[in-house]
C-alpha cells in the first residue's frame, strides 16, 4: 500500500551520484527517524522532502521506506538550514558560511539569498565575488529542482540531470519534449542508451521512425570513434536493428528505408559508391574529407612566393658543419623536397634522424629570410618538437586560435596565418577535422611540411589524414630509414624496429644501454606486486622519478586495464591523506596525475593532455589542475572530462615521451594486439622500458600487422572525381 512521508534528511548512508540511488536517513519529528531508500534527484542533508512509496524489510538492514517518488521542498528550520547550506548544494557556502548566515539571518536565509542578496555583506567575510557566486549557484539550484521533478520521472539520474540543465538551462523540458535524442548529440558523456530510454517513458514508439531515424545516426557518429568516417549500407542497417534491439523484419526494413530517404532529403548523410558498395556519411563528415582534397589539390597547383638557388643549397647539404652530424642521402633528399614542394611529408622511425632534418631545414630558412611557424597536434609534442630544434613551437589548437564566443578557429580562409612555411611534428595524430580547419587557414604560396611516423598508431580521431595522402602518391614522401650511430646505442630504439619489422624484442645487444627488460608473469592477478616491485624499487635503480614514469596498457577495462591500474597505483603513489573527492565512481586527490579526455576550447585543455592536480575547493567545488605550467579550473560537475593518469591507454599516448614506460601484455588484450601498437608503446619511453606479461601475447601482437582498415575516401577524392549522391 502506497504511503507519504514528510521529513527532513539527516544524513546518507549511501550515495550514487551517477545513478542518484541513495538510502539515506529521514527525521519525521524530533524522536522518529526511518531509512529511506530512493532513486531521486541531487539530494543533500538537510533538505525537506515528500515522498511516496512502501515499507519493505530489507533482509539485512531491517525495515526501510522504498520511495518510489520524491519532491524536495526547501528547508525551513533552522538546523535544517545549516545542513542543507553547509552540504555542498551551493557552491560558495560550506559547512563555515552556513553557520554564520543561519546564526545571522536565522529562518529568513533563503529570502536574503534570492531577494536581498546585497545583505550578505553583513556577514563577516563575504564580499562581492561570493556573494554573486552564491546567488548564481542558488538560482540554479532551484531552476534544476523545478526541471528535475519532470526528468526524474522519465528515468533521468542525478548527474544526467545537471547535465542537461547545464547545457539547457530553461528550455531544457521544452527541448526534450521536442526531440530527447539530442540529447546524445548535444551533451558529451551522455550516450544513445540514456536519450532513447528517456524517449521510451516520454511515449516514443519502440519501431517508430523517430526512434529508428535518431538510431541511424547514432551509429554513423560511433564509426568515427573506431576511426571510420563512412559505413557500409547494409552494415549500418544490421548495426541499427542490433542498437535498438530490434526484430530484423520487413516492416523494420521498410521503416530503415524511410528513415534514411528522409534524413537524405534533409541533406543529414550522404551516400557514396564505391567498388560496387554503397557507403552511408553524414553530410558533414562528406563536405570535410572533400575540402581536405579540394585544398591539398589547390596548395600543389598554387605557385609559391620563394624561388631558391637550389644548386647553392644542395652543395651546403652536402657540406658538414663543425659540429653537425653528417646528413644522410635520404635527409638531404628530404630537404630539397621541402623546400621545393608545396606539401612534403617526412616519415621514419625513432633515431632516424627526423629532428636532425627538420634543424637543417630551418637553418636554411632562417639563411634565406624565410617565415615559419612550428606546430604539433598536442602540448607535450609541441614541447618534444622545441627542446628538439631550439625554436619555439606551438599546438595546432593554439596556431589556429580557437574562440570560444564563435566556437570557431579565429584563423580561416577569410583570416589566414601569415607564413611561407608551416612546419608539423607527430603529423600521424592529425584527424581529418583538425586536418580540415588547418588547412582553411593555410595561405595557398604556403609550403606544408608533415612529419611524423606512419608505424604508429593512427589518430585517436576519425580519419587516416597522413596515411591517405601517401597512399595517394600526390604527396613527395621521404622515407628515413637508417638508423643513427646514437641510436644505435638503445636497446629500446633497437627493439622498436625489430618490433616494426615483425621480430621479438631481445634482452640484449652488443654496445647498447640496457634500457629494456621482459618480465614474464603467467596471469593478469600477478601485475599488482609487479607494478609495486617496479614503482617502489626498480625505477630507483635507473634513477627515474616515478611521476617520469606511465604504464601504457591496450585497453582501460579489465585486469590490466588504465581503470584497475590507475586505482592501484594512486595507492601506491599517492596514498597519504590529502584533500579528495569522488566522482563517477573515482577518488581524484591533490597531487593526483590525470588526463584531460575530450577536446575543451573554453579552457584551452584538450584530449590527452596530462596535469597534476594542484588544490581541491568543497567550498567554491572547483578543482584546480597544472597543465605544463597553466593553472586550468574545472567545476566539480566538469570532473568527468578528468582521468587518473598513473596509466593510460597506449592510444592516449602519442606524441609524449616519458623516462620510463610500462607495458603491460596479455592475452585478455586480444582484440587490441597488433604490431603498430606495441612499436608506438616502446617509441614513448626515453630512458627505460619494460613489458611485463605473457611472451605469447606479445608474440600475438607482434606478428599481427593488419591492423583496422579505417573506411576513409580522401585517397580516392585526391585521385579521382569519385563524388556522392
Amino acid at each position: 500500500m502506497t504511503e507519504e512521508l514528510v521529513g527532513t534528511i539527516e544524513r546518507f548512508l549511501f550515495q550514487n551520484n551517477q545513478d542518484g540511488f541513495s538510502v539515506f536517513v529521514l527525521s519525521i519529528t524530533a524522536q522518529k527517524t526511518v531509512t529511506v531508500k530512493a532513486h531521486a534527484p541531487a539530494l543533500q542533508a538537510g533538505q525537506q522532502v515528500v515522498l511516496k512509496g512502501t515499507w519493505i524489510v530489507h533482509p539485512k538492514f531491517g525495515k526501510q521506506f522504498a520511495a518510489d517518488h520524491c519532491t524536495v521542498c526547501l528547508p525551513t528550520s533552522v538546523i535544517g538550514l545549516k545542513k542543507y547550506l553547509g552540504s555542498g548544494m551551493i557552491k560558495g557556502i560550506g559547512k563555515v558560511y552556513a553557520e554564520k548566515l543561519v546564526d545571522y539571518f536565522g529562518t529568513k536565509v533563503l529570502e536574503i539569498i534570492e531577494q536581498e542578496p546585497d545583505r550578505l555583506k553583513e556577514v563577516s567575510g563575504i564580499g562581492i565575488k561570493k556573494i554573486e557566486m552564491i546567488v548564481h549557484a542558488f538560482k540554479d539550484q532551484k531552476e534544476i529542482a523545478s526541471i528535475m521533478v519532470f526528468l526524474q520521472d522519465k528515468g533521468v539520474s542525478t548527474g544526467l540531470a545537471t547535465k542537461i540543465y547545464k547545457r539547457y538551462g530553461q528550455n531544457s523540458i521544452t527541448l526534450i519534449k521536442q526531440n530527447p535524442y539530442r540529447i546524445a548529440e548535444d551533451i558529451w558523456g551522455i550516450g544513445f542508451k540514456s536519450a532513447d530510454l528517456i524517449a521510451q517513458n516520454m511515449g516514443f514508439q519502440v519501431e517508430s521512425v523517430q526512434r529508428i531515424t535518431a538510431g541511424i545516426l547514432f551509429t554513423i557518429t560511433t564509426q568515427t570513434s573506431n576511426g571510420h568516417l563512412y559505413v557500409e549500407l547494409e552494415a549500418l542497417k544490421k548495426e541499427t536493428i542490433t542498437l535498438l534491439e530490434l526484430t530484423d523484419s520487413p516492416e523494420i526494413q521498410a521503416t530503415i528505408k524511410q528513415a534514411l530517404h528522409t534524413l537524405y532529403n534533409a541533406d543529414k548523410i550522404k551516400l557514396v559508391s564505391y567498388d560496387a558498395q554503397h557507403f552511408i556519411t553524414l553530410s558533414a563528415y562528406y563536405f570535410t574529407e572533400k575540402s581536405v582534397a579540394s585544398k591539398i589539390l589547390k596548395l600543389l597547383e598554387h605557385s609559391t612566393n620563394h624561388h631558391f638557388d637550389i644548386q647553392k643549397l644542395y652543395t651546403q647539404l652536402r657540406v658538414q658543419q663543425p659540429g653537425e652530424i653528417e646528413l644522410n642521402q635520404a635527409q638531404q633528399k628530404g630537404i630539397m623536397s621541402c623546400l621545393q614542394d608545396k606539401v612534403t611529408v617526412i616519415t621514419g622511425g625513432p633515431g632516424t634522424g627526423k629532428t636532425t632534418l627538420i634543424k637543417k631545414l630551418l637553418q636554411l630558412l632562417d639563411q634565406e629570410k624565410i617565415e615559419y611557424r612550428l606546430a604539433a597536434p598536442t602540448g607535450r609534442a609541441a614541447k618534444r618538437m622545441t627542446e628538439g630544434t631550439g625554436r619555439y613551437a606551438v599546438t595546432l589548437h593554439r596556431l589556429l586560435e580557437f574562440n570560444p564566443q564563435t566556437m570557431s578557429f579565429t584563423h580561416n580562409e577569410q583570416n589566414a596565418l601569415k607564413l611561407s612555411y608551416l612546419i608539423i611534428d607527430e603529423a600521424s595524430m592529425i584527424d581529418i577535422f583538425l586536418a580540415h580547419s588547418l588547412l582553411k587557414a593555410l595561405p595557398l604560396n604556403a609550403h606544408l611540411i608533415l612529419i611524423g611516423d606512419i608505424d604508429q598508431l593512427p589518430s585517436v580521431g576519425a580519419g587516416n589524414f597522413l596515411q591517405d595522402l601517401i597512399k595517394s602518391k600526390k604527396i613527395t614522401t621521404t622515407r628515413l630509414q637508417y638508423i643513427f650511430r646514437q641510436a644505435h646505442n638503445s636497446l629500446i630504439t633497437y627493439n622498436a624496429h625489430r618490433v616494426n619489422q615483425g621480430e621479438f624484442p631481445v634482452y640484449k645487444a652488443d654496445n647498447t644501454l640496457q634500457d629494456y627488460e621482459f618480465l614474464k608473469l603467467e596471469a593478469p592477478e600477478q601485475l599488482e606486486q609487479a607494478l609495486n616491485s617496479i614503482f617502489t624499487t626498480k625505477l630507483k635503480r635507473y634513477g627515474i622519478k616515478t611521476q617520469n614514469a606511465l604504464v601504457l596498457s591496450p585497453m582501460n577495462r579489465g585486469t590490466a586495464g588504465t581503470q584497475h591500474i590507475n586505482h592501484y597505483l594512486q595507492g601506491i603513489l599517492n596514498g597519504s591523506p590529502k584533500e579528495q573527492l569522488t566522482r563517477m565512481g573515482t577518488v581524484f586527490k591533490v597531487d593526483d596525475r590525470v588526463m584531460q579526455i575530450k577536446n575543451n576550447y573554453d579552457k584551452h585543455v584538450y584530449n590527452g593532455d596530462m596535469g597534476l592536480i594542484e588544490s581541491i575547493n568543497h567550498t567554491d567545488q572547483i578543482v584546480e589542475v597544472n597543465y605544463y605550467g597553466t593553472v586550468v579550473t574545472y567545476e566539480f560537475l566538469e570532473l568527468d572530462e578528468l582521468v587518473l593518469a598513473y596509466a593510460v591507454s597506449i592510444h592516449k599516448s602519442q606524441g609524449s615521451e616519458f623516462d620510463a614506460v610500462i607495458i603491460p601484455i596479455f592475452t585478455q588484450h586480444f582484440t587490441l594486439l597488433q604490431r603498430n601498437l606495441i612499436y608506438t608503446a616502446l617509441t614513448r619511453a626515453k630512458k627505460f622500458c619494460m613489458i611485463i606479461g605473457q611472451p605469447r601475447a606479445l608474440m600475438i601482437a607482434i606478428k599481427n600487422n593488419k591492423s583496422v582498415q579505417r573506411v576513409t575516401f580522401l585517397t580516392q577524392y585526391l585521385t579521382s572525381d569519385l563524388v556522392c549522391r
